[in-house]
């Protein structure tokens, strides 16, 4: 269901062209009676000075509302998407105004004062649709300016398409797509062994069994679920790449997100570092999906909110395992992800970052000595649990989490 937006507008009140007008013809008008005694301008002047004091009994201007249908749109990178806005005021006009990065493709303006654009953003992100309307008022001497945002277009980041792997770890007695090393409902086989009371019949390998003269059953392997939950860094970054890694940020996390629900694995996202940290709970569908990017762009209405700088526990389910995209740049993050390790989760850190946190470049000592003391950073994080991989801008994600180390207990 299309939902439109009302807004109220703040006016800003002004004299209007008209007033300024008459004001003039008067101060003209009586200037010359003045100085050139000449009665008859004051007659002239008159009634000009009685319509500009008409001002204080005209009926004052009504609320005015810019409404814009939807007043949400959502859609992807380079995708169009089709606003319209009106008022409901008849003699107030309307003009559209719209920020860095979106670019207009088509735009009609009805009969009735309906303005529909079609609208596209390249890069993903917030873009409101602004409305600059002016009214007028007190019959025609007062004019009121205002701005307001009659539509937001969220458009959201496309992920690439090659599917990431998990963290080879533990996952949970619950079927799934992920093929372990454990025994139980399946369909790849693990081994062949004596025939125990309680198997069921047709696990019975009877080729196997009339060789050996007794009965024997085949073992496979099970398959089973993960839950995925994706921890983004929202916390303020220095200038130059470390606030460029935010893109690399994004991406990722929704490449995680979409990779596991197509793997039938449930997914969920929490977003630290904003005044409110906001999260949602882990599930599975393509609902789902579409849930994570609008807790990503902060769309509102979609997600849950919290305070702290931990991961509430709602957020993670037990058992589940932790992606995290950071720059790690922040001690409160990396707290987070400890508390999380503290928890029995498996957390993984993507390092987002490209170089040193330096813009403008710096000198080749102190970018070895920075790659030094991130190399030492990944060693102690490594020591309490929490795997640090560095996500390079030659590789892809997929390549950097296949340096996650093996956490999987022998059979």
């Amino acid at each position: 269901m299309i939902e439109a937006r009302a807004t109220d507008v703040q006016l800003h009140w002004r004299a209007s062209a008209l007033a300024r007008a008459l004001l003039t013809c008067v101060g003209v008008a009586l200037a010359v009676a003045v100085i050139g005694l000449r009665w008859e301008l004051v007659v002239f002047a008159a009634p000009l000075i009685g319509v500009l004091c008409s001002v204080g009994w005209q009926p004052p201007a009504p609320a005015l509302r810019v409404r814009g249908e939807p007043g949400t749109h959502r859609c992807f990178e380079g995708e169009p998407a089709r606003v319209t806005v009106w008022t409901d005021t008849e003699n107030a006009a309307v003009e559209l105004e719209f920020v860095d990065g979106m670019a207009v493709q088509q735009r009609q303006r009805d009969a009735d004062g309906r303005h529909t654009v079609t609208v596209s953003a390249d890069r993903w992100g917030r873009y409101p649709v602004r409305a600059r309307v002016t009214v007028p008022a007190r019959g025609g001497l007062v004019e009121g300016t205002g701005v307001a945002d009659a539509a937001d277009v969220y458009v959201f980041p496309l992920a690439p398409p090659q599917s990431t792997v998990l963290p080879r770890t533990d996952l949970l007695d619950r079927l799934g797509t992920h093929l372990t090393r454990y025994v139980g409902p399946g369909v790849e086989y693990a081994d062949v062994r004596r025939y125990v009371p309680g198997d069921q019949l047709r696990t019975i390998n009877w080729p196997v069994s009339a060789r050996r003269g007794s009965l024997h059953v085949t073992e496979r392997l099970t398959d089973r679920a993960a839950d995925v939950v994706v921890l983004v860094d929202n916390y303020h970054q220095p200038p130059g790449p470390a606030t460029e890694a935010t893109e690399r940020t994004a991406r990722g996390a929704v490449q995680v997100v979409q990779s596991a629900l197509r793997g039938g694995d449930r997914a969920g996202v929490v977003a630290l570092g904003d005044r409110h940290p906001r999260w949602l709970s882990a599930d599975i569908g393509r609902r789902q999906f579409y849930r994570v990017l609008d807790v990503l762009l902060g769309v509102s209405g979609s997600f849950e909110t919290t305070s702290g700088t931990l991961a509430p526990r709602a957020a993670v389910p037990p058992g589940a395992i932790v992606i995290a995209f950071s720059t790690l740049l922040d001690t409160e993050f990396a707290l987070a992800l400890i508390d999380l390790r503290k928890r029995g989760h498996t957390v993984v850190a993507v390092d987002v970052l490209q170089g040193a946190p330096f813009p403008g470049g710096c000198d080749d000592l102190v970018a070895r000595m920075w790659a030094m003391q991130r190399s030492f950073m990944y060693r102690d994080m490594g020591t309490i649990g929490v795997d640090v991989v560095a996500w390079r801008e030659e590789d892809t994600l997929d390549q950097s989490l296949q340096l996650v180390p093996d956490h999987r207990r022998q059979r």
